[in-house]
Parts: structure tokens; sequence; C-alpha cells
């Protein structure tokens, strides 16, 4: 169920969209994480044999994408950003159609599973073009499930989704990340956390932090940043000369931003030292370090 890529790079044009990107995924879900234009979709355009004009290599399983392209492309289920279904087409039809192309026996039967696997079921005598955009995007999940692939490359799958039905694929995506192996692309943090194991995020077509879901999110919420804001007018140099914040930075002469670990909270001594100094502080806010937030200072 691996997943490697080694040195992998892509231009369009003159533009160099991946820089000697390299990992391995091997079972679990990975959150695919990093701004628009970051190299996210081209990545899982290459995974999935979608672009071929790239250099390096990408093994499915061991089997070399380039050498044996249909051997590796049928162990991989891909649910594209732009979803690509045809309109005109029943539900049932349209996963049918799919299920043959992938030779599968009893294509009726597998049809049916995959249509109640997937949540599709009220919907199903509907054509695709009648559908919501949340139902589909089930659509789109159940294609790229029908062959049981061992690994699913989804590309923001949580588009267009309510939250009863957030809920829903989230259960369906943990689920197959028990036995297969999962990337995920997705904005959305909070789903981040909730189902990932593991989170790359990549900048500029270079990957920037590639952790466990569970050291990402002790990074996370280990800090805080505090900012302060003095009276104007007052001396506010002495508090460089502290030791409270594991980093400072001073925007003006009365405006500062400090960075300190939750346990060890400075802020009644701050406004100990604050009054002996005779330097008033007329604003104090926090912010708690989150995904997010660590997501913007490495993207940034």
């Amino acid at each position: 169920m691996a997943i490697t890529l080694n040195q992998v790079t892509k231009y369009y044009g003159r533009q160099k969209a991946l820089d000697n990107l390299s990992f391995v995924l091997d079972g679990g879900i990975c959150g695919f994480l990093g701004p628009n234009g970051a190299g996210k979709s081209t990545t899982m355009k290459i995974i999935t044999g979608y672009l071929s004009e790239y250099t390096g290599t990408v093994k499915i399983n061991g089997t070399d994408l380039r050498q044996y392209p249909l051997k590796a492309k049928n162990l991989i289920g891909y649910l594209p950003e732009h979803n690509p279904l045809y309109p005109d087409m029943y539900i049932r039809e349209y996963l049918e159609h799919v299920a043959r192309l992938y030779h599968i026996s009893h294509p009726c039967q597998k049809t049916e599973e995959i249509i109640n696997l997937t949540g599709l079921t009220p919907e199903k005598k509907k054509k695709i073009g009648q559908l919501s955009k949340g139902y589909r995007q089930r659509v789109g999940l159940a294609q790229a499930l029908i062959h049981n692939p061992e690994i699913l490359i989804l590309d923001e799958p949580m588009t267009g989704l309510d939250p009863n039905q957030l809920e829903e694929i989230r259960q369906l995506i943990k689920t197959c990340g028990k036995n297969k192996t999962v990337l995920l692309s997705t904005h959305i943090m909070q789903e981040v956390e909730a189902i990932c194991d593991r989170v790359i995020i990549i900048n500029q077509g270079k990957i920037v932090a590639d952790q466990p879901i569970q050291a990402m999110q002790s990074l996370a919420g280990n800090q805080m940043n505090i900012y302060i804001r003095f009276a104007p007018g007052t001396d506010s140099s002495w508090l460089a000369q502290t030791t409270l914040f594991q980093s400072l930075r001073q925007y003006t002469g009365e405006y500062w931003q400090g960075t300190s670990a939750i346990q060890q909270d400075p802020r009644v001594e701050l406004f100990n030292l604050a009054a002996q100094h005779q330097c008033p502080i007329i604003e104090l806010k926090t912010e708690e370090h989150n995904l997010e937030k660590i997501f913007r200072e490495l993207t940034h």
C-alpha cells in the first residue's frame, strides 16, 4: 500500500511547480496541505499517472509508474479537485460503467454495494446533473472506491458538503484508512485534525513539514502568542532584558509580541514587572498556536 516519491521535479514552462519532492506513504491517512499554487494537485496528478512529464521516480507498491503505468494505476482510486462526471447519466448507470472499465465481475452488485457505502441510496434514481454539489462529491468518491483500490488519492473531497454529510464522509475516509493508504488534500484544518494520522505541508513545491499528527498537535498546543501594548510615551525597553518569553518582537516603542510555552504563562510576572518599571499595560491579548497558525507560519 506504499507510495514512494523520489526527487520529483515538475516544470510548467519555466515555472517550477515541484522541487525535488520526496516522501513515502505506507498505510493510514495523510493530510496533504499547502496554499493555493503550492503543488498539491500537481503532486496528486503525477502519483495517479495523469501527468507524465516530470523528473524523478514514482513507485506504487514498488511498481514504477513510468515502466508499468496500467499496473500501478489499477491500485489507485482518485477523486480530483474538479470532479469530472457525466451529468446526463443516472448514478447507477455511471457507476456500473466505471465498474466495467475496471473489469469488475458482477458490476451491478458492486455498484449497489458502493451506493450504500457512500450514502447515495436516497438519490440513486436521479441523474447526476440533478444532484446537489455534496451528492456529486459522493458520486466522485464512489467511483474512486468501486474497484477497492489499495491507495486512495482525494483532492478536496469535503468541498460542498453540509455538516451532516461531512461527518458521514469523514467516517467513510477513516474506515478506508484502516486498510488503505489515503492521501487527502484539504484546506479544512479541522478535518485534518479529526481524521489524519500524518501531515505533510508543502510550499512553493517543497516540503516544509512532515510529522505525525500527534507531533503537530503537540507543537500547536504548547505555545501561545502574547500581544502587549504599553501606555504611549513610556519606556518599555526593559522587556527585552527579561527571560519571560521564548521569542520577543518589538513592533513600535510600546507594542510587542512574545511567544511563550503555555505551561509557563508569563502574564502575572509581566504585570508585576510593568508595575515596577512604571510602564502601564493598556492592552494585552493572547493567541494559542493551532494547526492553522502553524500552517500560516510555515507557508507565509
